[in-house]
């Protein structure tokens, strides 16, 4: 039996204090066209990091804020689909909330950095927004709405909620 090579990644649920959420606009060039995907700010695991490390790298270079707490584990997500991510079999995705206040994202990486990465934007979603949307761009997970109505509600869950796609 084949093991399964999988991503592992951390991105961040951040809230302001009127509940919105910030995400990222990804372009994603596929050979059937070229998909948008609006997802939490974050990024891969490197080799020797924690989580919590990579959490606050990723969030200082994609959108400028800087986490000095542990923020809780919030979501839980695994993909299984080649093809999802350049080189794995899929993704694993930790998600933990960090509140704060609102802020115009900025990170220490240069529009060109972003670009390689695929993010070309930056926008504060409340969840009415997300809940209502009917455009062409996904949300990742697909079902944000539904996880991230329950956060706001009910707050940190006793365990990290399992995600779908």
């Amino acid at each position: 039996m084949s093991s399964v090579n999988l991503r592992h990644s951390v991105r961040a649920v951040v809230l302001d204090e009127g509940d919105r959420i910030l995400l990222c606009r990804f372009t994603i060039p596929r050979p059937t066209g070229t998909v948008v995907v609006w997802a939490a700010p974050g990024g891969g695991v490197e080799r020797g990091e924690t989580p919590l490390a990579a959490l606050r790298r990723e969030l200082h270079e994609e959108v400028g804020l800087v986490v000095d707490t542990d923020p809780p584990h919030v979501w839980h997500q695994q993909v299984v689909a080649p093809g999802h991510a350049a080189g794995y079999d899929g993704v694993v995705n930790d998600y933990f909330l960090v509140r704060t206040a609102s802020f115009p994202p900025r990170g220490a990486m240069s529009d060109s950095e972003l670009a390689a990465e695929n993010i070309d934007g930056f926008r504060w979603w409340c969840l009415r927004d997300i809940a209502d949307y009917c455009g062409s761009e996904l949300f990742s997970p697909r079902d944000l709405a539904t996880p991230l109505a329950a956060l706001i509600a009910e707050g940190v869950p006793a365990r990290p909620v399992p995600l779908g796609l």
